[in-house]
């Protein structure tokens, strides 16, 4: 009963417990979560029974926990307006496709699953001599996919919680369509909007109190005697919430092995390294934050040099993660045939192992692994470029601070001008490169004749060897679209990163300029971000 009436709309993580001496029950406690969303969303329910027995009395002890991820509890609670309805036809969810209840064990779900392929598979219906349509390929593809997700603990809760729809959008945020989202929140409720808006106003207040509260301290607010130790308090708050993540997703150990995944192909993608080594990085920033208070304090008596020591490490720890990505080799499975003279299949467990730690391995030049190997190769060596130019700008500042010369701040960040024109310039030369390669594929792109594009980039009728070259055969429309879609997004990440890194220039050179001795309050320095925010809010509110 308690289920039909007033658990029906709560969540979290809560307990209702039920004590009985006797035939009668004596006492009842109900402690749960504020109500928040519909039931439909609560995770599936757990029971589970102590028996506990003493001299006197015998007390069977009945809890019923209702558990949800507090992520996906977010989650909805943040973009549930975003979704619009979402309710699936009948015989369309997951548990209906596998033919089970939405509280069926991980037994029950592999048994229907192999049930379900005996009588789906392409292969067993060729078997019983009926061809296999496409329609029946798609059925069987969906019924994988159901229990793919259902197989796996994490993503059935995941399903359970926030549906099919809320899954796509959380492992391929982009691939919803905007205008869909734009119009599911325009036709949303008013509490779902005002939820919205609430979260936004909570979010820029938590993000904007530490730098309203530091430019307040530049400009005296807090008088002469205030402390950074006290007014950074907002800093501490935010380390400690990030320290007890990290301590959690350590505590969470080991992520189990999905049942649809192989031993041999599983590999853990959170190991215990990682997650150790990323506490140490943040540890390092803390200390670092400490130490600086304390100097701005004049409590701390080290030097500047000294102060900056986490940092240092912090830096090098940094460079020791980007070096092996970014002196990467990519090499494809037939380059690896070719050298061992064997098919990669052959190859055996400690092979692939010592390829894996120098190599890269991917299926072919053209295959999408490759594209992300190259990506991910091209990250770490700008991170190890930014690095570079802040490792430039801490020794530059530490020789001011310190007292060793008495230059102009603005050459001071003279390394942070040059890291701006360059990065600008990186993302105009790869537009350039990724339009010049779509005008050598297809010139008519750009209202060119192939005959135009030839001359402009220096080819003659002749090839070196002296043979006529071949004609480039004429793309489809569906490649012509997909060259204009590579060449806009191009386009597109060129105005994004140039506005972005714009954007950090304005902020930084007023915080030069307030350093070097300008007369304005350092609210000034923040101003751009407050304008920014300031807009976000007027047409959230106005939606």
């Amino acid at each position: 009963s308690l289920l039909k009436t007033g658990t029906r709309n709560l969540i979290g993580e809560g307990v209702v417990s039920l004590s009985l001496e006797g035939p009668s029950f004596t006492s009842y406690t109900l402690g749960l979560t504020t109500a928040l969303f519909p039931f439909r969303y609560i995770s599936r329910l757990r029971a589970k029974t102590n028996f506990t027995t003493s001299k006197h009395q015998k007390e069977h002890l009945y809890q019923l926990v209702i558990v949800m991820r507090y992520d996906l509890a977010f989650f909805l609670c943040c973009c549930k307006s975003f979704f619009g309805s979402d309710d699936v036809p009948e015989g369309h969810d997951f548990y209906s496709i596998l033919g089970v209840d939405s509280d069926a064990s991980q037994e029950d779900i592999k048994k229907a699953y192999k049930k379900k392929s005996l009588s789906m598979h392409p292969d067993k219906l060729a078997q019983r001599g009926k061809v296999a349509t496409e329609e029946d390929q798609a059925r069987f593809t969906r019924m994988k996919e159901a229990y793919e997700v259902l197989s796996d603990e994490h993503k059935r809760e995941t399903y359970d919680a926030i549906g099919e729809r809320g899954m796509k959008w959380l492992e391929e945020p982009f691939s919803l369509d905007p205008q869909e989202l734009a119009h599911n929140f325009a036709t949303s409720s008013v509490i779902d909007r005002s939820k919205i808006f609430a979260i936004f106003v909570g979010m820029a207040a938590a993000i904007f109190l530490l730098p309203f509260v530091v430019c307040l301290q530049v400009d005296g607010a807090f008088g002469n005697n205030a402390s950074w130790m006290a007014v950074l308090f907002p800093l501490w708050i935010w380390n400690i919430l990030i320290f007890f993540y990290h301590a959690r997703v350590i505590m969470m150990g080991p992520i189990s092995r999905p049942d649809h995944i192989p031993l041999e192909d599983w590999v853990d993608p959170l190991p215990m390294k990682k997650r150790i080594f990323s506490l140490i990085r943040f540890v390092l920033l803390v200390l670092f934050e400490i130490l600086a208070a304390l100097k701005l304090d004049e409590t701390l008596s080290w030097s500047w040099a000294a102060t900056f020591i986490p940092l240092y490490i912090w830096e090098a720890t940094t460079l020791c993660k980007k070096l092996p990505l970014a002196r990467m080799r990519i090499v494809t499975v037939e380059d690896l045939e070719a050298a061992l003279g064997k098919p990669f299949s052959q190859f055996t467990a400690a092979e692939k192992e010592l390829i894996g730690k120098r190599y890269s391995v991917v299926p072919s030049t053209t295959s999408p692994e490759f594209e992300a190997a190259q990506k991910l190769k091209l990250r770490a060596r700008h991170d190890m470029i930014k690095s570079g130019f802040r490792i430039v700008f801490v020794l530059l500042l530490l020789i001011q601070l310190d007292g060793y010369v008495e230059w102009n701040w603005w050459l001071i960040f003279t390394p942070f001008w040059f890291m701006t024109g360059l990065f600008c310039y990186a993302n105009y030369q790869a537009f350039t490169e990724a339009q010049q390669m779509a005008a050598e594929k297809d010139p008519t792109l750009f209202g060119l004749k192939r005959e135009d594009n030839e001359s402009l980039n220096g080819y003659g009728a002749m090839e070196k060897d002296g043979s006529t070259p071949q004609q480039k055969p004429n793309l489809t429309e569906e490649e012509r679209e997909e060259l204009k879609a590579q060449v806009m997004a191009s386009g597109s990440r060129l105005c994004s990163k140039c506005c972005s890194q714009g954007f950090l220039l304005i902020i930084v050179m007023l915080f030069v300029a307030k350093i070097q001795g300008g007369d304005f309050s350092a609210i000034w320095i923040i101003s751009p971000v407050l304008f920014v925010a300031g807009m976000i809010f007027c047409v959230i509110g106005c939606a």
